[in-house]
This record gives structure tokens, C-alpha cells and sequence, in this order.
């Protein structure tokens, strides 16, 4: 009989396995509420999602595809980018097309972000710009706003050494607010070549101003800009989980040799492809978003209720700094009657809602609830 004693494991970190180091100080992303208080929503508008559901054209493809769910997908997404490539003018060679933009940009930071990097974004920017510079290993850099907007001199004033990626959500969600185009040509101006720019352009459709561009025109001419978008919001795909970005073909070869093989499904592929050739139907999306943002937005503001411009399809909602009369107050309330926004505090907005712009009869109530709410 052996009598050699199994050795005692003294170090409690090599009892069972270990997330590397940093892992477990990211913040994981909390999506918004999906119920209402009892467990009832009437209206959801915690998402940004769209109020008038997806293109019928684009279900229509989708059924298709279910005769066929026994193969594989392209892998390579062809016929999406080529749509893609055809309705905006873009070389197809030059897109990457994802589960949704969040792969898209987890993929670029993965690509180009290591331990002692750097990579910055702004104070209230998207959370998953955090969450992917950490699981890249690198380190992130928070510039401030400026009126809950991006401050292009504060970032270029944190630029060290060691900044190898710059994020932008243009326009930028939770906020609503955006960055005219010259600013952004600052911005590329102003960091060295070495850089990368990341557009996130989640919310470009929805914008309706004469000094906006999405990025397109950048990432098509610079070798450090790459635009991110969306099939989530005025498509109305976020089911099936969709997103594609532009930019140089030595970035587009680098982002191509680690994301997944199959990393888009077939039914998203076939969706895709017929909601972004429907124009019609993007159009009615902007419409509804054009009349019933500013309405929202005065009547929140016949309140007494600070509302912060918005060109998305939400808004950002301040609450007075009253006992009973806060964000987390106007939450709970809401919640009771089906109504079912989004709390920031994790965005650094500890007394503020957002509020997706809905359907009239949503929108309406959650106006009149809040009328109610605040007395």
C-alpha cells in the first residue's frame, strides 16, 4: 500500500480554476427590466427597441429559413454585406458582420487591446466599452462630458503613450446627444496614427441633423476608423441579435482571423439581408421617431422635468432632487402601472430615467403617470 499522503493544496486560488487577473473586476452588463412590478408590462420602454416591430419583408425571410435550420450558415456573411455594401455604397470586402454590434466591438478591442494598453471613452458612454477594454486585459481611461456630451479636448487631453483605442458613441446612448461631424474630424485629427477610432453609430438612422454623418466617410478614407452598426434598433432585429462594421481592409483582415467561424446565424443573415433593402419601412421608423420625440420631450418638459435633447430614439429624463420625487421614485411608480423605463445610475446618472420612445399609446401613458407622479 502507498503511503505517500496526497499533498494539502494550502493556496485557496489553486482549488479550482481561476479567471485570469481582472476578470472578476468587470461590472457585468444589466440589461433594462423586462416586467413591471407584478410581474405585468404593459409597456416596455427599457430597450430602445423599436415600436413597430420588424419588416415584413424581413419575417417573411426569416420563416424561410426555418425549412433549413439542419445547415450551417456562410460564415462568412456574403450576402449580407453585399446588401449591406449595395443600400450604402460600401465595398462588401470592407464590412464584418457580427452577433449584434457588441461582438463587433468586443471583437476590436480583443484585436488591438492588451495588458498595458490603454483605451478611452467618454463619461456617460455604452457600458460595453468598459466591459470589453477589461476583458481585453487593457486599461480604460474616462474623459468627461461636456453638457452630457462627448468633450472632443478631453480626450485628446488623456492621449498618452499608451492609448492605443478611442470609443465614441455618436449618438451617444444614454444621453441622446451627438457630436457634429467636424468635431469628430477634430478628434481623428488630433490622435496620432496609431489609434484606432471606434464610431459606434448604433442610433444613426434615427438622426436628422445637417451636421451629422455616421462615420461612413471616415472609415472609408482613414486607416485607423471603423464605424459599428446595428440591426437592434430602427431595424427591429434585436431578437436575433445583429450588428456589421466598416473600416480599413488591414482592420477588417485582423477582426476576421478571431471572431467565430459560423459567429452570425442563418435566420439573422436572411432577415438582415431584406430589413436593411427596405427602405419604406425605415422610413416610417423615422417618421414615428420624428414626431413623437419632440412630443414627448415638451410634454415631459411641461412638467417641470428636465429632458436632455435627444437625436435617438430615446430620451434621458432628470428628476428633482426631492424625497419621493426621484428617479428611483418615479421608477417604482411606473413599474406598479405596467410602465417599465430604464434607471442609469450604473451610467453615472444616479437620478435620471431613460425612455424609449414607443408607441403613441405608450407614450401617452407613461406622460400621464408621470403627470400623476409628480402631483
Amino acid at each position: 500500500m502507498n503511503d505517500v499522503s496526497t499533498p494539502q493544496v494550502s493556496d485557496e486560488n489553486l482549488r479550482r480554476p481561476q479567471p485570469r487577473p481582472g476578470v472578476m473586476d468587470i461590472a457585468a452588463y444589466v440589461p433594462g427590466k423586462s416586467k413591471g412590478s407584478k410581474g405585468v408590462t404593459v409597456h416596455k420602454l427599457s430597450s430602445n427597441e423599436t415600436p413597430l416591430g420588424a419588416s415584413e419583408k424581413a419575417k417573411a425571410a426569416l420563416a424561410a429559413v426555418a425549412e433549413h435550420l439542419e445547415l450551417y450558415p456562410d460564415g462568412a456573411s456574403t450576402a449580407l454585406r453585399e446588401a449591406i455594401g449595395g443600400v450604402y455604397g460600401l465595398n462588401p470586402e470592407r464590412i464584418i458582420c457580427g452577433a449584434g454590434s457588441d461582438e463587433i466591438l468586443s471583437l476590436i478591442a480583443y484585436a488591438y487591446l492588451g495588458p498595458g494598453d490603454e483605451a478611452i471613452y467618454s463619461e456617460h458612454g455604452f457600458l460595453v466599452y468598459d466591459i470589453a477594454i477589461k476583458a481585453a486585459g487593457a486599461t480604460p481611461v474616462v474623459a468627461p462630458e461636456k453638457n452630457l456630451t462627448t468633450d472632443v479636448d478631453a480626450i485628446l487631453e488623456r492621449v498618452t503613450e499608451k492609448t492605443r483605442m478611442v470609443f465614441i458613441a455618436n449618438p451617444n446612448n444614454p444621453t441622446g446627444t451627438y457630436l457634429p461631424f467636424e468635431e469628430v474630424r477634430r478628434l481623428h485629427a488630433g490622435l496620432p496614427p496609431h489609434v484606432l477610432l471606434v464610431l459606434d453609430a448604433a442610433y444613426a438612422e434615427y438622426v436628422r441633423r445637417n451636421d451629422y454623418e455616421s462615420g461612413m466617410e471616415l472609415a472609408a478614407t482613414a486607416e485607423n476608423v471603423i464605424m459599428t452598426r446595428t440591426f437592434s434598433k430602427i431595424y427591429g432585429l434585436a431578437n436575433l441579435r445583429l450588428g456589421w462594421g466598416f473600416g480599413p481592409a488591414h482592420v477588417m483582415d485582423a477582426l476576421n482571423r478571431i471572431r467565430g467561424p459560423f459567429n452570425v446565424n442563418g435566420p439573422a443573415i436572411a432577415a438582415g439581408i431584406e430589413a436593411v433593402k427596405d427602405k419604406a419601412f425605415v422610413e416610417r421608423a423615422v417618421d414615428h421617431n420624428e414626431k413623437w420625440l419632440p412630443w414627448v420631450t415638451a410634454e415631459l418638459e411641461k412638467l417641470g422635468l428636465e429632458v436632455t435633447p435627444s437625436v435617438g430614439n430615446f430620451v434621458l429624463i432628470h428628476f428633482p432632487d426631492v424625497d419621493g420625487k426621484r428617479a428611483a421614485d418615479a421608477d417604482a411608480y411606473l413599474l406598479e402601472r405596467g410602465c417599465v423605463l430604464r434607471l442609469v445610475g450604473n451610467y453615472g446618472l444616479p437620478n435620471s430615467l431613460r425612455m424609449s420612445i414607443g408607441s403613441e399609446v405608450a407614450n401617452k401613458d407613461v406622460v400621464a403617470h408621470l403627470a400623476e407622479f409628480i402631483g
